[in-house]
């Protein structure tokens, strides 16, 4: 039984941790490291926090300098064989899920699923558009984030810390290098994640844009990644089409 840490992040949302944390406390697999990186909450998120705190191995609440500043003192922190990052606002999907995870085949370096989206009132939005592809690598996001931070496992010794000049994507950043790394990357073929829509990335969305296309040009190249972009326009019209065709 592999050590899991889960890390949430955390800031003024006392709306929704407690439904994030219980869907990993809840979880039917036993080998959970749980740590919680509270960004120096103002309205009552610490408190629910403390409520657990016999739970949960650390938790840690002071300023940070954003999320990705958060997420890496998460990491610092972190002594699991792999880390999973379930931020505030999202959830494992069952209690289930890391147990079904880890049966599905033993010792892989990356461990990948399908995520469900919802909306600010929780309501199930179906699945992103953007599906877990069948098979992932490196160059897998070429077309766009195939795979959200909600559900991926790394194991611990192939991941490094969030690129800080990165702002709204740095994600996308350490998933690639995590993958560079990775001889054995296993798609668990089921919901891993439930995603509340409306983070960072979508609230700064052309910001994420340009740091996407860097961090992209960085790993594809200037002309393949222009061309790329040229079929993820195609894509996104087409599914645009197709689901206005659906709701007519």
């Amino acid at each position: 039984m592999p050590k899991l840490t889960v890390i949430t992040i955390v800031y003024n949302n006392v709306r929704d941790i407690e439904r994030t944390m219980k869907s990993v406390l809840n979880q039917t697999y036993q080998n959970i490291e749980y740590i919680i990186i509270d960004g120096a909450s103002s309205d009552g998120t610490l408190q629910v926090v403390q409520q657990y705190k016999d739970r949960i191995s650390k938790i840690i609440s002071e300023p940070d300098k954003g999320i990705y500043d958060a997420m890496n003192k998460g990491l610092a922190l972190a002594t699991g064989d792999y880390v999973l990052f379930m931020n505030s606002g999202d959830e494992i999907y069952d209690n289930h899920t890391v147990e079904d995870v880890f049966a599905t085949a033993p010792g892989a370096d990356i461990y990948y699923g399908e995520t469900e989206m919802y909306n600010d009132k929780w309501e199930n939005l179906g699945r992103r558009r953007h599906e877990a592809p069948d098979e992932f690598d490196w160059k897998s996001f070429k077309y766009g984030m195939n795979i959200s931070h909600q559900a991926i496992y790394i194991r611990r010794s192939i991941i490094t810390p969030y690129d800080l000049t990165y702002q709204y994507s740095a994600d996308i950043d350490w998933i690639i290098k995590a993958a560079k790394k990775a001889s054995n990357i296993v798609n668990v073929h089921r919901y891993v994640a439930k995603y509340l829509v409306g983070g960072m990335s979508k609230k700064k969305h052309r910001e994420s844009l340009k740091e996407r296309f860097k961090i992209f040009t960085k790993y594809y190249g200037l002309i393949p990644n222009i061309f790329n972009h040229m079929i993820i326009a195609g894509n996104l019209a087409w599914y645009f089409i197709k689901h206005r065709r659906t709701n007519d």
